[in-house]
C-alpha cells in the first residue's frame, strides 16, 4: 500500500470504477504507462517531488484517506457491475445549456457544446466512432480567458486528436488533453502579456470529451462535472462527481504553491485568487498556480441519464446531489410547456437547465450561473 501511496498523489490521470471487473485488472497499469516523461520543468514533475517530501504523519493519512477511497471504489465497483448487463450501442449526447450574470455587472462566463466533432476529428483510429466535446469556463478578473478557452481549446484538441491508428487510444487521448491544454494556456498567456497593459484574466476550464462510450474529464479550478446515474437497486438517481476541483487550501495544491514561492492567505493564492490551477492568470504562473488538468475517465452505461456541467456559482448554493435531483424532478415535470415542433425531451432539458439556473440566482449565489446540461439519449 506504501508503495502504491507515493504513485497515488500526483496522478493526474485520475479513473472513475470501471464498469466491470474485467476493466478493473486493466485500470491500475494504465494511468501513466508509455507517456513520455515530465521534464523537470513540467508542473506535474515539481507536484511529485512535493507529494514525496510530506512528512509521516501526513503519508499516514494518505494511506488512510486512500483506504477510505478503495472501500468506496469496491462499493461503486459493485454497483457498476449490476448496471452492466448486456452490451450497450453508442449513446447519443446531446448538450443544453442556461446562464445567467446573477449579481455580477458582466456576464464571464462561457460555453461549448459540440454534439458531435466526429467529422473535424478524421482520420480517427478504426475503434473510434464518435467524439463530442462540452465545456464550461469560469472567467474571473474579465471576460478574455474564458472566451478564449471557449474559441480555441477544443480548435487545438481536434488539431492533436489521435489521427489513425495508435496503440493505445486511451493514453493517447489523455495526453492529447494535456497538450490542449498546455498550449491554450500558453496561446493566451502570450496574448495577454502582449498587451499593454497586461491582461490578468483567468478562468476555470471543466471539459468533457466523450470519445464512444468513455468520458475523459479535464478540470481546472472549481467548476465541476456531475455524473446522473439511476441505481437498480435503490431505484434512485445518484450523483457521480466526475471531476475534481482544485483549491489552493487543498494540502497538495497549497505545497506547490508554496514550494514555488507563493502563500496561501484566507484561502486564496497571495490572498486574492481562488483557484490553484486555471487557464490565463499569468501574474499567478510564477506562484504555483499550473494549467495541468486533472483527467478522469468514466465508462457510461445504460443506467446513465445526464451529465452536469456548472460553474461554481451553481454549487455555492446546491450540492451535487440537490441538483441532479432538481433536474430530474424538472424532467418528469407533467406541467412543462411544449411547443410547436420542439421535441419534447429538448423541452423538458431546456426547462432544467433554465429552472436550476433561476433558482441558483434566487437561493442568492451572487456570481455568474452557468448550467448546462448533456442529455444522455438510449
Amino acid at each position: 500500500l506504501a508503495g502504491k501511496d507515493s504513485h497515488k498523489g500526483p496522478l493526474l490521470f485520475d479513473d472513475l470504477p470501471p464498469s466491470s471487473s474485467a476493466d478493473s485488472g486493466m485500470e491500475g497499469s494504465l494511468l501513466f504507462d508509455g507517456l513520455p516523461p515530465a521534464s523537470s520543468s513540467d508542473p506535474a514533475s515539481s507536484a511529485t517531488k512535493q507529494v514525496s517530501s510530506a512528512g509521516s504523519q501526513e503519508k499516514g493519512q494518505k494511506r488512510k484517506s486512500l483506504e477510505e477511497e478503495e472501500e468506496k471504489n469496491g462499493r461503486e465497483e459493485l454497483v457498476e457491475k449490476k448496471v452492466c448487463k448486456g452490451s450497450v450501442g453508442i449513446l447519443g449526447l446531446k448538450g443544453y445549456v442556461a446562464e445567467r450574470k446573477g449579481e455580477r455587472e458582466d456576464m464571464q462566463d462561457a460555453h461549448v457544446i459540440l454534439n458531435d466533432i466526429t467529422e473535424e476529428c478524421r482520420p480517427l483510429p478504426s475503434q473510434i466512432t464518435r467524439v463530442s466535446y462540452f465545456a464550461v469556463f469560469d472567467g474571473h478578473g474579465g471576460v478574455r480567458a474564458s472566451k478564449f478557452a471557449a474559441q480555441n481549446l477544443h480548435q487545438n484538441l481536434i488539431k492533436k486528436f489521435p489521427k489513425g491508428e495508435v496503440a493505445s487510444v486511451e493514453k493517447t487521448v489523455k495526453r492529447c488533453l494535456l497538450d490542449t491544454f498546455k498550449h491554450t494556456d500558453e496561446e493566451f498567456l502570450k496574448q495577454a502579456s502582449s498587451q499593454k497593459p497586461a491582461w490578468k484574466d483567468g478562468s476555470t476550464a471543466t471539459c468533457v470529451l466523450a470519445v464512444d462510450n468513455i468520458l475523459y474529464i479535464a478540470n481546472l479550478g472549481d467548476s465541476r462535472a456531475i455524473l446522473c446515474r439511476y441505481n437498480e437497486e435503490s431505484q434512485k438517481h445518484t450523483a457521480l462527481s466526475l471531476s475534481k476541483e482544485h483549491n489552493p487550501t487543498q494540502y497538495e495544491e497549497r505545497m506547490r504553491i508554496q514550494k514555488a514561492g507563493g502563500n496561501v492567505r484566507d484561502g486564496r493564492v497571495l490572498g486574492v485568487l481562488e483557484v490553484s490551477r486555471s487557464i490565463g492568470d499569468g501574474q499567478y504562473k510564477r506562484c504555483g498556480v499550473i494549467s495541468v488538468p486533472d483527467i478522469k475517465r468514466c465508462q457510461l452505461t445504460h443506467n446513465d441519464r445526464f451529465i452536469l456541467i456548472a460553474c461554481d456559482g451553481l454549487f455555492k448554493v446546491f450540492s451535487p446531489e440537490e441538483a441532479v435531483n432538481f433536474i430530474v424532478s424538472c424532467l418528469e415535470d407533467k406541467n412543462i410547456q411544449m411547443r410547436e415542433g420542439k421535441l419534447e425531451a429538448d423541452a423538458r432539458y431546456e426547462a432544467a437547465c433554465n429552472r436550476l439556473a433561476n433558482k441558483a440566482v434566487q437561493r442568492g449565489s451572487a456570481d455568474n450561473v452557468t448550467v448546462m446540461v448533456v442529455r444522455i439519449e438510449h
